[in-house]
């Protein structure tokens, strides 16, 4: 039965999310934070309990906070302050990221650890799925407090800017709702991943040309694809951790 609990399809959708990143291996010990904004303006968003490790994250235990509302670092089982600091800037501040999802994935934070060749050229298919979406934060200035989350929060005030390669840190990604934001999670982990080992061949990388780039990017980023392949691919994990038994929706 549905529990009765305020904003429970979002809930369920996210705390799917953190299973699935962690059975992934996109976690990281019980660091990294994901959050999706709930009301219109952004402000009150929901995310992980401080410290909690994805693979127990359930529904219920989801915090609801409001990002002009800082007493809450004080208060009981308050947020994690850097989580607060960078996912509360980012829904303030842009109103179209709906959900954020910030991990330190292997791949992703090779390329954060670069001088150069941060971003991820069009080498193949799914690497284009981010051509003209890359912005990389090169200005790493410690620990996410408010003051760096407000400064991460301009980078992404440009709606083509999707996903965030945080020099020296890790990965950031925003979508519009969890099933978007997760797909390109995955996705991006898997293009660094294969950017990775292509450089690791010292051979010449095939890189696609801007045309053909920036039209697979418009036929991969269009209104009605790959948003069904991000809603189906959660639909499903949500099917698998059910059947599994999994009390993430609870």
């Amino acid at each position: 039965m549905k529990p009765y609990i305020n904003f429970y399809e979002e809930r369920k959708d996210l705390a799917a999310s953190f299973r699935w990143a962690e059975r992934i291996n996109l976690h990281e010990g019980v660091a990294n934070h994901f959050s999706l904004a709930v009301n219109e303006d952004g402000t009150e968003f929901l995310m992980n309990p401080n410290m909690w490790h994805f693979s127990r994250i359930k529904a219920s235990d989801l915090l609801l906070l409001n990002a002009n509302d800082k007493s809450v670092l004080q208060k009981e089982n308050p947020p994690d302050a850097t989580a607060w600091g960078l996912h509360g800037a980012i829904h303030k501040n842009c109103k179209h990221a709906r959900c954020v999802m910030h991990v330190h994935s292997i791949y992703a934070t090779v390329l954060a650890s670069l001088k150069d060749d941060m971003i991820i050229p069009p080498i193949n298919q799914i690497s284009c799925l981010f051509f003209g979406k890359q912005i990389i934060d090169k200005q790493y200035g410690g620990l996410a407090f408010e003051e760096e989350g407000q400064r991460c929060s301009n980078l992404l005030k440009n709606e083509s800017f999707t996903t965030m390669i945080m020099g020296n840190h890790g990965l950031l990604v925003i979508g519009s709702n969890v099933a978007e934001a997760f797909n390109r999670l995955f996705y991006f982990e898997r293009a660094a991943k294969v950017y990775v080992k292509a450089l690791q061949t010292r051979k010449p990388l095939k890189i696609l040309d801007e045309v053909v780039a920036k039209k697979t990017a418009e036929e991969l980023n269009n209104e009605e694809y790959p948003n069904p392949a991000g809603t189906a691919f959660l639909k499903e994990i949500k099917t698998i951790l059910s059947n599994e038994n999994s009390d993430f929706d609870q």
